[in-house]
């Protein structure tokens, strides 16, 4: 047996781990911390640190704040050199490479429809006109027309693209939350943005972080099952939450570039989860976008974790793929 030379009075007992929990708005919804952490942790620099995170995220990232530096980007001459901040480049970098692997499923180039379809920020309704315009063009995949050069910091517009970031940056958000907490030495936490989650380490009493996966229903939100995460992120698309009605018939804001027109398949959500939440949002949406046979296909080729749920009519059937095998 070895015995300790320092008498009990010199021992340093590591603090006592509380619960807290900050939230607050941000990309019109709100972001969410929950962590363990020493009960004198300065709550107030931990809040004004993630309240700068996801702001800074938004101010960069967002279609709706007419300033943002990705709107200044869409505005921008053709053919000429942009430097833009490290965080929407890596965003931006991101996204071209999800849109490769998902073979132009994920496509960041569909400003202009979203916002033909309505939901965008200069519309509240279909533009039936520009959408019959639209559905005549070819699209090309935005890894096309931009150019994104990481060593110089910079990108380039080859062709006219409104550049919309919907589908990846919330997730970038909550992946900004985390990084925040890691450098305030919080190492068990879950933080998310509207449903996109990332969890750090286990709960004080060894537990994981529990995830509700909703029941992709219209106008209620109830719970379908739930996930439980340690060191991983979770991200969700689905056709449930944000959608328009034309002629009775409802039309999801995710947008299949392909096609032109909003997602038509039988994927009523896509669960996925991923190291990052970044990717996790942008795999979630690519799924979604692809299909059943696809994203299954898919899914297991990269060694995936997702849960798709199909829809026909009221009834959901579940096809769930844990490290790219196929569940029973």
């Amino acid at each position: 047996m070895k015995m300790s030379s320092e008498p009990p009075s010199a021992k340093v007992m590591a603090p006592a781990l509380q619960r807290h929990a900050l939230n607050g708005e941000t990309m019109g919804t709100r972001y969410s911390a929950v962590f363990f952490a020493p009960a004198n942790t300065d709550l107030g620099a931990v809040g004004a640190a993630l309240l700068a995170a996801v702001d800074q995220v938004d101010r960069q990232m967002s279609t709706w704040k007419p300033d943002s530096d990705l709107n200044r980007l869409n505005a921008a001459p053709l053919h000429q050199w942009h430097t833009v901040p490290a965080e929407l480049l890596a965003v931006l970098d991101a996204a071209v490479r999800v849109g490769i692997e998902s073979r132009g499923a994920f496509d960041i180039g569909v400003g202009t429809l979203v916002n033909a379809w309505g939901f965008g920020p200069t519309r509240h309704e279909p533009d039936a006109q520009q959408i019959r315009t639209l559905g005549q063009r070819a699209h090309r995949a935005t890894s096309e027309v931009l150019e994104v050069d990481l060593t110089q910091q910079r990108v380039r517009k080859n062709e006219t693209v409104a550049l919309d970031l919907s589908g990846i940056a919330k997730g970038y958000g909550v992946d900004a939350l985390a990084r925040c907490l890691d450098r305030f030495g919080i190492t068990r936490y879950l933080v998310g943005i509207d449903g996109e989650m990332r969890a750090k380490g286990n709960k004080p009493d060894g537990q994981a972080w529990a995830v509700a996966i909703e029941k992709p229903v219209r106008h209620v939100r109830e719970v379908m099952g739930v996930m439980e995460l340690v060191d991983a992120a979770i991200a969700t698309s689905g056709d449930y939450r944000h959608w328009v009605e034309v002629a009775g018939q409802h039309f999801a804001h995710t947008m299949d570039p392909r096609s032109g027109r909003p997602v038509d398949n039988h994927l009523a959500s896509v669960t996925v989860v991923m190291p990052t939440c970044m990717l996790a949002d942008a795999w979630a949406t690519a799924l979604l976008v692809m299909g059943v046979p696809a994203a299954t296909e898919l899914a297991q080729q990269r060694g995936m974790t997702a849960l798709l749920v199909l829809r026909e009519g009221d009834v959901f059937e579940e096809i769930s793929i844990l490290d790219g095998q196929l569940q029973p």
